[in-house]
């Protein structure tokens, strides 16, 4: 079947096209004068399976072919390829209990596949995938596509969100803009649905659960606060039904059947089917053959809700933290749109049901939505559509480590992007020409407690005295959730800057490990946070005494004055190191008020010094 084409006339604009780059299943759509459109491919399916092969004669071959040669060669095959996207070898020991990776070995800052004789990044493979959608569209449009918006869950983090941007220029995109998934799906349905409103949008894929939170008012699409789950999809309910029909014919058959890759492909699709067909029908058949021997299981909707119900209830808890993020109550949410395939099943949609308390929008093919809202985005940066603004945030708060370990959140959690902030600082030691710029991520006060994103020095500052310096240290989210950070001299105007790029990311769950144990610690940490500051405080006024002691007002204190103020100096490294900052302040304050003559008499001299020889 050969796909309709397009012609675009010689004053049209480039086109820009809409990627869902999914873990399962890969869409390209396009806006055209009305509404977008997926396209589809040669073989007029407009879902490209996210299956990369390559061949014994050395082709790379990606969708429904390599589909098929995932159940022959599975060894020269990959798939879910997504869950390895900007990821290090220690984030992925789960994928690798569950999915048949072949890592390298010795792939330990850098992922690398083996497919058959050869070696891939997960970038690469993926680039792969982005070419056939490429090719697709140029078939379609009849002209060469070089542009392209493309959708990533919305808990990718920087080094995720970065590898898919690499993956684009592999494959010869110039990636214009990342946008989250579920914002690209209310972007689909704000083009015909209320302008204003709170909408949640559940996603719930192959690969990865997200929820949103976005608030539409005046054709500006404002996402509230976000969550998920970057390790929950239908490949977890299909894993599931694997492992019974894995346990299944082991007992039948009394053959291990899970160490072949051809058995596994085969039952995998046989899962699957009888999964979908669980949407619409009661009951459905898991048929199996293999090396001349068949399976076959009838499972009930019952069953197979029984099997799935703590999936299902895995997504209900990010969504009331999501809720509760917004600060929003469950009735103040006028709609719920539903995107993923795994939302065609009847009990997440009635689970979405009772937890918001309204009926879902399934309207748009749930499989087809996030393509067609990245469509729309495509639209808006080529302008093809107008009044719509779309603004996402960033899922965790980032700041800098100051004086003491204290954490500076200059950026705070779910904070709309793109953003940016700047905050002063000062130096802490006299003369101090370098100034160690220390990023970090989380929700917790200290900075230990806290992820290190980067560390960079600015360098060949102004030697001042302590406090004198001021240094600015501006933070940049942009569109795709890439942080810039650039701290400047703001006396000479030299700065330092960098692009925030971890090596390995973080799973939701470390996410939300991070946010739950800075809520449960939080009496803790301000107490820690209260301490150091105390510290600061107390380093700051004993190094300022000091440096008073060798000034000439210091001896024109009485010998009493002077034996105070060393009591005072003595009484408050006594309490240093305690951890009550209370007692902390209350030595600082009798020492700040036993120095205030002393202060004066020095201030006086300068003073005196300074109006030397000057006439009014």
């Amino acid at each position: 079947m050969t796909p309709l084409q397009i012609d675009f006339g010689k004053d049209q604009q480039e086109p820009v096209v809409g990627i869902d780059l999914g873990t399962t299943n890969s869409l390209v759509a396009h806006m055209d004068l009305t509404h977008p459109r997926v396209i589809p491919g040669e073989d007029g399916d407009r879902l490209v399976p996210s299956v990369v092969t390559l061949t014994r004669g050395g082709e790379i071959i990606v969708g429904n072919e390599a589909r098929k040669a995932l159940i022959s060669e599975p060894d020269r095959s990959v798939y879910s390829i997504k869950r390895l996207m900007g990821r290090g070898v220690e984030d992925i020991q789960e994928e690798l209990k569950l999915f048949p990776f072949r890592v390298v070995e010795g792939s330990e800052q850098v992922i690398r596949i083996k497919l058959g004789e050869r070696t891939f990044t997960p970038p690469e493979i993926s680039a792969f995938i982005l070419r056939q959608l490429k090719a697709n569209a140029e078939a379609v449009l009849g002209v060469q596509v070089r542009k392209a918006v493309i959708t990533v869950p919305a808990y990718f983090n920087d080094a995720q969100r970065q590898a898919t941007k690499d993956a684009g220029r592999i494959a010869g995109l110039e990636v214009l803009r990342l946008v989250n998934e579920p914002t690209a799906a209310a972007l689909a349905y704000g083009l015909d649905k209320r302008r204003d409103g709170i909408v949640a949008v559940y996603d719930l894929g192959g690969g990865t659960f997200d929820i949103s939170i976005l608030k539409l008012h005046d054709g500006i699409f404002e996402v509230l606060a976000t969550n998920g789950d970057t390790h929950l999809g239908g490949d977890d309910i299909d894993n599931r039904l694997i492992r019974i029909a894995l346990e299944d014919i082991q007992n039948e058959w009394g053959e291990d059947v899970s160490h072949n890759g051809e058995a596994v492909q085969l039952l995998r699709r046989a899962v699957i089917e009888a999964k979908e067909r669980l949407s619409f029908v009661p009951a459905a058949n898991i048929e199996y053959e293999f090396k001349g021997r068949k399976y076959q299981r009838e499972i009930t909707r019952e069953l197979f809700e029984i099997l799935i119900a703590d999936i299902v209830d895995r997504t209900l808890g990010p969504c009331r933290n999501c809720i509760k993020d917004a600060e929003l109550a469950v009735e103040q949410i006028d709609e719920v749109v539903m995107v993923g395939g795994s939302t065609r099943i009847p009990m997440v949609r009635n689970a979405v049901e009772v937890l918001f308390r309204a009926k879902p929008h399934t309207d748009l093919n749930p499989d087809e939505v996030v393509a067609l809202g990245a469509a729309v985005q495509a639209g808006i940066l080529s302008g093809n559509v107008e009044g719509q603004l779309l603004l996402d945030v960033t899922p965790l708060s980032l700041g800098i480590e100051t004086m003491g370990g204290v954490v500076s959140k200059l950026i705070h959690r779910n904070s709309t992007i793109p953003a940016s902030a700047t905050e002063s600082f000062t130096t802490a030691v006299e003369g101090q020409r370098n100034v160690l710029i220390h990023v970090v991520q989380g929700e917790r006060e200290l900075a230990r407690d806290c992820r290190s994103l980067a560390r960079f020095d600015l360098k060949d500052i102004d030697p001042l005295p302590a406090g004198m310096a001021r240094i600015e240290v501006r933070f940049l989210i942009d569109a795709n959730g890439i942080l810039n950070v650039t701290a400047r001299d703001a006396r000479t105007g030299k700065e330092q800057s960098v692009d925030v790029k971890p090596s390995y990311g973080l799973t939701d769950e470390q996410v939300e490990a991070m946010i739950s144990e800075s809520i449960d610690r939080a009496a803790e940490d301000f107490k820690a946070r209260q301490v150091a500051e105390a510290h600061v405080e107390a380093d700051t006024i004993l190094a300022a005494v000091e440096k008073a002691r060798k000034n000439d007002a210091y001896f024109e204190l009485s010998e009493e004055e002077r034996r105070e103020i060393t009591k005072s100096v003595n009484e408050l490294l006594v309490v240093y190191h305690a951890d009550d900052h209370l007692l902390i302040r209350s030595k600082i304050e009798q020492l700040n008020n036993v120095t205030m003559k002393l202060a004066e008499m020095m201030m006086n001299t300068a003073v005196k010094s300074a109006l030397k020889g000057t006439k009014i």
